[in-house]
């Protein structure tokens, strides 16, 4: 696996701190607010429906579960349980660190729940920061395209990987927002959040990690079931 640097990653965590920075003193209030209130007249019925039907593609638990059903079938033809561990791995870095950021700014949607005053501002009730359909989105389809790569790897040709990483999370972040579902600060912050972690998952040789070390897995952590992925990550 080819080492990447970390200067990327430190200039998203920068990025990600000053928009949370900004959008909690209240500096980003009036782009929010001049985007969704653009979004509200300019939805019409037949693009309405196609934007919720988009916005499918971000939906964290079907994808969760059509990762490990495909980690389970590549197991069972490699007779390892390595291609389990970036899926694992995806649940846990999401639950750890978009689910507290969502609680911890308290971020009501720009439409949900009803009444709430100030809505755009942190603290006013809700989990709307960041947007986890983006930061999903990104992240999940990122561990498709490395099973599927290994899966099949001369049907995932090199167009197919880019347009499976990178096409459903820019659609989410559009939609999402347009729909009224997220702030479009949400959304940019989510499609970071995304990235960071979705870096972080590339950066793991996960044919590298100890499993024989674990009582009764050494017949089960056989390595080589990346064969060639190539590496899709921004550097």
């Amino acid at each position: 696996m080819r080492r990447r640097g970390w200067l990327l990653d430190a200039v998203l965590v920068v990025v990600l701190a000053a928009i949370t920075a900004l959008a909690w003193a209240g500096v980003t209030h009036g782009i929010d607010l001049d985007v969704r209130d653009w979004a509200d007249t300019h939805r019409p019925t037949p693009a309405y429906v196609a934007a919720r039907v988009l916005n499918y593609l971000g939906q964290g638990t079907p994808l969760s579960i059509l990762a490990m059903g495909l980690a389970v079938l590549l197991a069972w033809r490699k007779h390892s349980v390595r291609p389990v561990l970036p899926v694992l791995a995806a649940y846990l870095l999401l639950m750890f660190t978009v689910g507290p950021m969502k609680v911890l700014t308290d971020r009501a949607a720009p439409h949900k729940p009803e009444g709430v005053p100030n809505r755009e501002e942190f603290f006013s009730g809700g989990m709307s920061y960041p947007s986890g359909h983006t930061a999903n989105t990104i992240v999940w389809y990122g561990v498709l395209v490395l099973l599927l790569s290994a899966l099949a790897p001369t049907t995932m040709r090199p167009a197919a990987r880019l347009a499976l990483r990178f096409g459903p999370p820019l659609i989410v972040a559009v939609v999402t927002t347009y729909l009224g579902f997220h702030w479009i600060t949400d959304t940019v912050a989510g499609l970071i959040a995304g990235l960071l972690l979705d870096r972080l998952l590339r950066r793991v040789d996960w044919d590298a990690v100890p499993l024989h070390r674990v009582p009764g897995t050494r017949r089960l952590a056989e390595r080589g079931w990346f064969g060639r992925v190539p590496d899709l990550a921004l550097r």
